[in-house]
């Protein structure tokens, strides 16, 4: 599975063993809890469902009640389920914290971006706008958007002024900084979407499942080609 529940606190810094500084995101992941575990004979598949968050009896519907109550299982505010490989197995009401990752792993983390209401086209799509002097009255509009003759009408899926941010956002490859397991938070590199507080699902990262790849530095005698070549060439008259 390796996939938690957690939340963002904000950005920091962060220096590593080379003294480059590099921004990094604080996430507090997890710990979560295995609330529903899903089968390939009842259901078709295998899969469990986690819990993070602490909340009050009050604001849970009367289902979600019932099921905690079944399962003597503490009540959670966000449930999310997450497919299990054939050598994964977990149990009903087991602890799942953030030591399932470690320094170098690299994850994909899945928020919700910061909604910023009705914006215009040049905010919206990055559009050049109109004139900028007195008079052309052509400022910030979004100008023409259908022909005349054919089509008639716009087409759809146009891009307009509208609605912006507060949609679901997965940055993906983010390599892991630090792990912090008493305190239950990891370090990743760069920025994760979403305000301070907000929800987000961190997952091993499905494109670089081994980690971060190491880079090969190739002295110019190693390479390949007439420069190399050259160089050789160039060496052995110098002795001469």
């Amino acid at each position: 599975m390796l996939a938690l529940l957690g939340k963002k606190l904000g950005m920091t810094q962060f220096v590593n063993a080379e003294g480059h500084l590099i921004p990094a995101t604080v996430l507090e992941a997890g710990p979560c809890v295995v609330t529903a575990i899903k089968n390939e004979e009842k259901h078709g598949y295998r899969a469990v469902q986690i819990g993070y968050g602490d909340v009050k009896e009050k604001h849970l519907t009367k289902s979600l009640k019932t099921i905690f109550q079944k399962g003597k299982l503490p009540l959670k505010k966000n449930l999310k389920e997450v497919r299990l490989t054939p050598q994964e197995s977990y149990e009903l009401g087991q602890e799942i914290k953030v030591d399932l990752f470690k320094s170098g792993d690299v994850v994909d983390v899945q928020g919700t971006s910061i909604g910023k209401g009705f914006a215009g086209g040049m905010k919206r799509w990055g559009w050049r706008g109109g004139p900028g002097s007195h008079g052309s009255m052509f400022h910030r509009r979004i100008g023409s958007v259908g022909a005349s003759s054919f089509p008639s009408r716009t087409w759809p899926g146009h891009k307009m002024p509208g609605h912006m941010g507060h949609v679901k956002k997965n940055v993906q490859n983010l390599e892991v900084l630090k792990v912090d397991v008493e305190k239950n938070l990891m370090l990743v590199k760069g920025a994760v979407p979403g305000s301070g507080n907000s929800l987000v699902f961190i997952r091993k990262s499905l494109k670089m499942p081994g980690g971060v790849k190491q880079r090969v530095v190739v002295r110019k005698s190693e390479k390949k080609g007439p420069l190399a070549k050259g160089a050789k060439k160039t060496a052995d008259t110098e002795k001469k």
